[in-house]
């Protein structure tokens, strides 16, 4: 056996055999197929298991048939789509070891591939764009990063931005000076500070300028060093807005400009500067461009088929 290789023991409790023949399925078509996804070699006898595989693929086919025999037991018809949650759940639980951003109050691990490969990105390039549907964590992993690279000291402060621009609502009707009207709308990234940094570790931040709250209007004419930038919902910054906000970045900081480009609430004859940065730096070395879909909502499922109603109806 090679140095990569294993051998590996699995025992399905409790031992049921008609929830046996529901787990192999007909002619063992379900072992094969994890067999075929993992390309490893499953020997059954009973509801015990050989596994054998390189020591990665022996881990994560392990994980897939304990998933696939629970979901037996409850009497869970086994069909491919069933297979294929249960190989994904192992993979995800995988990722979950490799990847995970620790911050004083809890710990955060990607969900899903775009996930991981938006942690990723953000880890190789200075510059990134994450784009995609509510309930995806851009903003939740844009903070995560953000807290990360400031408890490490990669950067000394940290920078939240968001276009003062809101579905049906008038900023002017709003009490106090811009910042002021501007700060309900970063809630969510506020809600996600206190998540990991707690209120009053949070409050002192912003107190000592460590964390900013910086609405676009007040952006022009600055060098922004040693910080880590956020801009939310960027989707309603228009392309001279967003030119400005990718020529402020100096020396020792790191860009995330998150966006859904289908909640554009810019009048109709204004361009999004989000679609149109994308277009014009897709192919620039060094910048990052992460797309996220439905498949990457973490938030209610039924979140998810809402999101692709609305695609169809409106395509």
């Amino acid at each position: 056996m090679s140095k990569d290789s294993a051998l590996t023991n699995l025992e399905l409790q409790p031992s049921d055999a008609n929830v046996m023949i529901r787990f192999v399925g007909e002619l063992n078509e379900n072992l094969k197929f994890v067999e075929k996804t993992f390309n490893v070699k499953i020997f059954q006898n009973g509801n015990n298991l050989k596994i054998k595989g390189s020591k990665k693929n022996v881990g994560l086919s392990a994980e897939a048939l304990k998933r696939l025999y629970e979901a037996a037991g409850q009497g869970v018809e086994i069909t491919k789509e069933t297979l294929y949650l249960c190989i994904k759940d192992s993979e995800l639980k995988a990722m979950e070891k490799e990847i995970k951003i620790k911050t004083p109050k809890k710990s955060i691990v990607p969900r899903g591939n775009n996930q991981r490969s938006y942690i990723e990105s953000i880890n190789q390039n200075d510059i990134n764009f994450g784009i995609g549907p509510a309930g995806t964590g851009k903003t939740y992993l844009a903070v995560a990063s953000a807290v990360d690279a400031l408890l490490k000291e990669k950067v000394d402060r940290i920078i939240l931005m968001r276009p003062a621009v809101e579905a049906g609502e008038k900023l002017g009707f709003l009490p106090g000076d811009l910042s002021q009207k501007v700060d309900p709308y970063l809630r969510p990234l506020y809600d996600a500070l206190y998540e990991m940094l707690g209120i009053e570790r949070t409050e002192k931040y912003l107190e000592k300028g460590i964390v900013e709250i910086a609405p676009l209007a007040y952006m022009r004419g600055r060098t922004l060093n040693n910080s880590f930038i956020i801009v939310d919902e960027s989707q309603n910054t228009t392309k001279e807005q967003m030119k400005m906000i990718l020529t402020r970045m100096g020396f020792g900081s790191y860009l995330l400009i998150n966006g859904d480009l289908t909640q554009i609430d810019l009048p109709k004859n204004i361009e999004s500067g989000l679609a149109h940065a994308v277009r014009v730096v897709n192919d620039t070395e060094d910048i990052g461009v992460i797309n996220f879909d439905s498949k990457d909502i973490v938030r209610h499922p039924l979140v998810r088929k809402i999101i692709d109603a609305y695609k169809r109806f409106e395509s």
